[in-house]
């Protein structure tokens, strides 16, 4: 890690969502001790994102699934991490997760799934062709094109901000499964 993590938060919000995270994931995740508590205001653009995830008209699970088929592609193991650990406190179970390496060929992703998958990946080598935006377009409206667009961007940057301050894993699967 490159910078040293700052376990207690300066900010009102910056320490009421360090509570939330604890109850939900059994402790502080480490960006935010690393980046927020640095730089408080990066608070509100966390608490912006999970009201906006939260509020959203895709199925929690693949928006999960989203966000770790590119953590895993961009190399990001706290965002591998994360993500698995969410589909585990909410009993989503970890099949189709474990399938994400061969999604191409597994029978557990309908083909709605695979188009969604497919774009997630274009959009993190930042190169998505008209083929894979038809096969989107196939399968999702316009509303949930733009939603699986948000979902993937926002993974992309929270994979670029904890690479480049090579944060690890937080074990937060490691505590669902304990919990």
């Amino acid at each position: 890690m490159r910078l040293e993590p700052i376990p207690r938060p300066s900010s009102f919000l910056g320490r009421v969502m360090s509570l939330g995270m604890r109850r939900v994931l059994g402790q502080a995740i480490t960006p935010a001790q690393v980046l927020y508590n640095r730089v408080p205001r990066m608070w509100n653009v966390a608490w912006a994102n999970l009201r906006l995830t939260n509020s959203l008209a895709m199925s929690r699970e693949l928006a999960l699934l989203l966000q770790t088929q590119i953590a895993l592609r961009n190399g990001c193991e706290f965002c591998a991490d994360i993500a698995r650990a969410f589909a585990i406190r909410q009993a989503m179970g970890i099949e189709r997760f474990d399938a994400l390496a061969c999604w191409q060929e597994s029978e557990v992703f309908d083909d709605a799934e695979r188009a969604a998958l497919a774009y997630a990946e274009a959009m993190s080598d930042r190169c998505v062709d008209d083929a894979v935006f038809e096969q989107l377009r196939k399968h999702w409206s316009e509303r949930e094109i733009a939603e699986i667009t948000a979902v993937c961007a926002l993974e992309n940057y929270y994979n670029l901000i904890n690479l480049a301050l090579e944060i690890p894993s937080d074990g937060l699967e490691r505590l669902a499964l304990a919990g």
